[in-house]
């Protein structure tokens, strides 16, 4: 296929078409008259050689290959926009401007927060939204990328991407401060026989491919979608988690539970923020990464060990 030859406001239409599934609303959303946006339809029709949207009673119904085009067209839209409001120059003072990051609640808490603040006090006009990284990101990272400004992820997930470094934590054993079948120290013995509640998204969490590697198959009591829902699933009961150190010290206030060191070498979080390449010349870009970088290091003195 020859870009060069195609009409690439055809993405609009494509993207307005299949979200609303009618032509009439499809075309108020982007300025374009029914008859126009008709012809759009028509001319994606011969491109795909499919249907895409077709009448079902008195609605349209998406083809097998609208449904599928749905997602790769929203994030071709989002990086084509991306790509053409980059700017030469960015002063945060006064800018008008949003970010969109992908990131666990882990992220958000222990650095976004605090990323949050500076943007606050920096740059009054810019706007931060933080997402949940979805479920395809490690089969789909540079579609997912491509329609955001960055991604908040430890090493070990994906790779190939630029990144900006941020900060190194641990993994700590969480368990209930009056559990009594544990001693100052946790053992493997205990990890192996105590119920346990964990994070239900495993590429956040490598540590827990560690633990299989190491032969040991945790029972499962609980799983759930949030760090920071650990500390209350373990008070009151038997149960072991695993949770970062930093989001540990800033929970431990909130429910009563004792964080010990690991009783096995857990690897270690090398934290980093992921973005695409699209955005590496972008001045707004440019300002978020150095602010970032900024921000993270301002984390350096809370790098003491748990054991220490």
């Amino acid at each position: 296929m020859n870009l060069e030859r195609l009409d690439l406001n055809l993405l609009v239409a494509l993207c307005a078409l299949l979200e609303e599934r009618n032509v009439t609303r499809a075309g108020a959303r982007i300025g374009l008259s029914q008859p126009a946006t008709s012809a759009a339809l028509a001319r994606l029709r011969r491109h795909f050689g499919d249907e895409l949207l077709v009448r079902q009673g008195n609605r349209y119904e998406l083809t097998p290959l609208g449904n599928a085009l749905r997602a790769p067209a929203a994030n071709a839209h989002a990086m084509l926009e991306r790509l053409f409001t980059s700017r030469a120059d960015f002063h945060p003072a006064t800018e008008r401007h949003e970010f969109t990051l992908l990131s666990s609640d882990y992220a958000i808490a222990v650095f976004g927060a605090r990323l949050a603040r500076t943007l606050h006090a920096e740059a009054p006009g810019v706007r931060l939204h933080f997402l949940h990284v979805p479920p395809g990101i490690v089969e789909n990272t540079e579609s997912l990328l491509s329609g955001v400004d960055g991604l908040l992820m430890p090493h070990g997930v994906i790779s190939d991407f630029p990144a900006v470094e941020l900060y190194r934590d641990e993994w700590v054993c969480l368990v209930a401060a009056d559990n009594s079948e544990i001693g100052e120290r946790i053992t493997m013995d205990d990890l192996a026989r105590l119920p346990w509640v964990v994070y239900q998204r495993p590429f956040d969490a490598p540590v827990a491919r560690q633990l299989s590697m190491l032969g040991l198959e945790p029972y499962v009591d609980v799983s759930v979608q949030s760090f920071q829902l650990l500390p209350s699933l373990v008070v009151g009961t038997r149960r072991v988690a695993l949770i970062q150190r930093r989001l540990a010290r800033l929970l431990r206030d909130l429910a009563p539970v004792r964080a010990l060191p690991c009783p096995f070498p857990a690897v270690p979080l090398q934290e980093a923020l992921w973005w695409h390449p699209v955005h590496t010349h972008d001045a707004a870009h440019i300002w978020l990464r150095e602010t970032v970088a900024r921000v993270a290091a301002e984390l350096g003195h809370d790098d003491q060990p748990a054991s220490q």
